[in-house]
């Protein structure tokens, strides 16, 4: 029996399309074995040049620019949503009449009422197929040890919690315009973009959050124009979102996402503080979890107590072992893989995975609550 291959039809081929696709490429040499064999079968954007491009660069068999070519297409079995906020929305609800296997990148869409439309239809539709929302930093070694560490009890009784995701890109006023800071195409500012990775993987550690204060801000207001730069555009999108959050398990904690923080890089960061231990990390030192156990003994003259760093660096459970092998640094492309190998093993066992598209969806409704906390400026309880 010939073993079945799995069409890809990817819609977008910006900077995240083409690490999706890097993915589906490489899949093989990182997982062995590979959950499924996959086959880049049509890419989609909104420029034919761009499209062309993609298809002879990968090797896609043929390029679009009607995202309807992929999700008609009997040879696609996979939507790999990699377009701007805006046009998530259609995409998605074309792939689920369409009842095709989904990977999309945060956010969802570019409301919550464009998520609770996806929501309606798939609860019309019946569609069950596995669809999993790309929320990448899960997937690091050191944020999974996080994860089992926390089903553990090791932290204990979690207390209180500092969180951000910080870049600098936007302190630049002359950068242009582009959909990622224009309200009308990406539906929110850094809280969505950055807030959405800082805020997933919190949830993911500690569970959702009962209430949330919110506080946003625009340093930034004018840019060039993205089609006449001699003309100065209002901006309307935020880069810079500070929060605080009471979470259902009692915790209280601060969040913040920014794209004007200077002397940063890629900076994803967290601390969570417990009766019994503590925990943190920095995305710019991936290889590391950073531990605290208070049950260490702290005689004589500090005995053992102390952070220590555990050395998670590449130690992906099997089959993630082959290569390039565990004691290799981790790099930031390398958690994608992951993220997407959780997903096609869920195509290969037809089952739900974890961030679900449903996740995603949930994730909207709570970064729409902290925008609506900011506009009121007060608490709101999330419903």
């Amino acid at each position: 029996m010939t073993e079945k291959v799995y069409g890809v039809g990817i819609i977008g081929y910006g900077f995240i399309g083409k690490v999706h696709t890097y993915g589906y490429t490489n899949i093989p040499l990182f997982y062995d074995p590979s959950p499924l064999k996959t086959k880049l079968m049509g890419v989609c954007t909104s420029r034919i040049e761009t499209a062309e491009k993609a298809k002879q660069q990968v090797g896609f068999e043929f390029c679009t620019t009607d995202f309807h070519e992929l999700v008609q297409h009997p040879d696609i079995d996979i939507i790999n949503i990699c377009s701007p906020n805006f046009l998530h929305k259609d995409q998605l609800i074309a792939a689920i009449k369409a009842d095709k296997f989904i990977y999309c990148d945060k956010p969802v869409t570019s409301s919550y009422s464009d998520a609770e439309q996806v929501l309606r239809v798939i609860e019309q539709t019946g569609y069950s197929k596995t669809a999993q929302t790309t929320l990448q930093n899960r997937f690091f070694p050191a944020t999974m040890r996080a994860r089992q560490l926390v089903d553990e009890g090791f932290p204990g009784k979690i207390n209180s919690f500092r969180a951000c995701y910080l870049h600098s890109g936007n302190l630049d006023r002359n950068k242009p315009m582009s959909w990622k800071i224009d309200r009308a195409k990406n539906g929110g500012g850094v809280l969505f973009d950055l807030g959405s990775h800082i805020l997933d993987l919190l949830f993911h550690l500690m569970g959702e959050p009962q209430e949330i204060f919110a506080e946003t801000s625009i340093v930034v207001k004018q840019r060039p124009g993205e089609t006449d730069p001699a003309k100065l555009v209002d901006v309307e999108s935020d880069d810079l979102a500070l929060m605080m959050l009471k979470m259902k398990n009692g915790a209280i904690g601060t969040v913040e996402a920014s794209k004007v923080a200077m002397g940063v890089n890629d900076e994803l960061r967290f601390e969570i503080h417990g009766d019994k231990g503590a925990m943190r990390f920095n995305l710019m030192e991936p290889n590391w979890l950073e531990v605290y156990d208070n049950r260490d003994d702290a005689d004589p003259i500090g005995g053992m107590r102390g952070f220590r760093r555990i050395e998670c660096v590449q130690r992906y459970p099997k089959p993630a072992a082959a290569f390039p092998g565990p004691k290799f640094s981790v790099g930031w492309i390398r958690s994608h893989m992951a993220c997407l190998h959780n997903f096609l093993v869920g195509v290969a066992r037809n089952k739900a995975v974890s961030p679900s598209l449903s996740e995603g969806i949930q994730l909207q409704k709570i970064m729409q609550t902290a925008y609506q906390s900011a506009e009121k400026r007060q608490w709101l309880t999330l419903k």
